[in-house]
């Protein structure tokens, strides 16, 4: 274990993540401070007696006497108060910057990490779900479900972590056998000042020291700027790529299973697939075995799930397009008969949309805009182009038109801050929306 004995640990940032940090050094007898900005932060009422709090704003006596700062994905290091406690020479990381150090002391562990502006947590969890499958000890967590910390408290063969840009600002002893960033495209332009390759060099911190790098082989940003040993899978071409009907999976020339079988449906969840099995091979992890649970892999809810099917009309819940990319990815994917009736909505984090133009204009479709960013989204294609305040308005109003072979797509592009708790409140109200508006239409 490292050790932090004797060092003035302070800690930004409670929440779940906070609290693992807290737990660490709490085990090695080593009692951190706590700063929030916020009044009241979720994790307060769990927080240990014997550590001590300032919240509201930064007590800047506590950061500039420090030792070591472990700071909350969420603060930006831009933070003026981080920026002076830099430049004093203070040591300012994250929770998975803890959690690489340790595991570079023991042996025999296996680090998986995934990043990329979409699918980053569908791959984690069917990477996680191949090596539970292939009788491996698994830890899943990160920026999903458990914090990594967390994840050292019992004893894991291989460690898969979904790691996002604002934690890979603040890691440099990541050592992954297998990491991989699955696509880039503009996400929080409002935290990247200097634009998209500010943001991709943020991504690219995942591959230093990786063993093997997975690339995604039609999008350039995710090649390491150095050489590293790579694999790549993609939609045509790559190592591992779809036939030219997406109807099979292809690795090293040789299809491997049929998309028909496959539980997850949309090109983008092949390609996610692919990219599963990508790390997987390179785990050695027997083929049969990974194909068996792909087959079986089920998704996950508000991403791209079909929530509703009546009169031969679909309602899709793609919440989790929380970005410009991912709208893309799903758009892409989308199987339309009819009308494709599409909801855009949200905060848009300072995005550029106009690379939407291209999809929208080119398919028989109704584009309904809500939410904080809905005149900026509705400039895209106005002639096709209904404004809402509320997502349950154009929910309302989509009801009275669709028809047989019609498509409902909800993929906002868009965070749901301004309006929801989070994309899963959005994408349960989009489902009870669905079923409730149908169901009152049959009586």
């Amino acid at each position: 274990m490292v050790d932090y004995q004797g060092k003035k640990i302070v800690i930004i940032g409670l929440g779940i993540t906070g609290l693992s940090c807290v737990d660490y050094f709490l085990a090695q007898n080593v009692i951190p401070k706590v700063i929030d900005t916020r009044l009241s932060p979720s994790g307060l009422d769990q927080l240990d007696d014997r550590v001590i709090y300032h919240l509201g704003n930064f007590d800047v006596d506590w950061l500039f006497q420090a030792d070591l700062i472990v700071a909350s994905p969420g603060i930006a290091l831009s933070t003026p108060e981080l920026k002076k406690a830099s430049e004093k020479g203070i040591e300012i990381i994250g929770d998975i910057e803890l959690f690489c150090r340790e595991v570079n002391q023991q042996k025999n562990k296996e680090v998986i990490a995934i990043t990329g502006a979409n699918g980053k947590t569908t791959v984690t969890t069917l990477v996680g779900d191949i090596v539970k499958s292939a009788g491996l000890k698994v830890g899943v967590g990160g920026n999903i479900g458990e914090p990594a910390l967390s994840l050292l408290k019992q004893d894991y063969d291989v460690y898969v972590l979904e790691l996002s840009s604002f934690q890979l600002e603040t890691t440099s002893s990541l050592q992954a056998s297998v990491a991989t960033i699955l696509n880039i495209s503009q996400d929080h332009m409002d935290r990247y000042p200097l634009g998209l390759m500010q943001y991709t060099a943020a991504k690219q911190r995942i591959y230093h020291n990786a063993k093997c790098c997975v690339i995604n082989h039609d999008d350039k940003l995710t090649i390491p700027t150095n050489n590293r040993h790579c694999v790549s899978f993609g939609m045509k071409e790559g190592d591992y790529h779809l036939d030219a009907k997406c109807e099979h999976l292809i690795a090293q020339n040789q299809p491997v299973l049929s998309t028909k079988t496959m539980k997850l449906i949309g090109c983008h969840n092949y390609l996610n697939a692919l990219s599963a099995l990508a790390i997987a091979d390179n785990l050695k992890i027997a083929r049969d075995s990974s194909l068996k649970t792909i087959a079986n892999f089920q998704g996950l809810p508000h991403r791209f799930e079909l929530v509703f099917e009546s009169n031969d009309v679909k309602w899709i819940n793609d919440s989790k397009a929380t970005n410009v990319g991912s709208t893309e990815a799903a758009l892409n994917s989308v199987i339309c008969n009819g009308k494709l009736f599409l909801l855009l909505g949200g905060d848009g984090k300072s995005a550029d949309f106009s690379s939407l133009i291209p999809y929208l204009k080119e398919r028989n479709i109704e584009v309904f805009c809500f939410g904080r960013d809905r005149d900026l989204l509705a400039n895209l294609v106005p002639d096709l182009t209904t404004i809402t305040e509320t997502m349950s308005e154009s929910i309302e109003c989509i009801a009275k038109k669709v028809a047989p072979k019609d498509v409902v797509l909800l993929s906002p592009a868009c965070a749901s801050l301004d309006q929801f708790k989070n994309y899963i409140e959005r994408g349960n109200l989009f489902a009870q929306l669905a079923k409730q508006y149908t169901q009152r239409g049959e009586k």
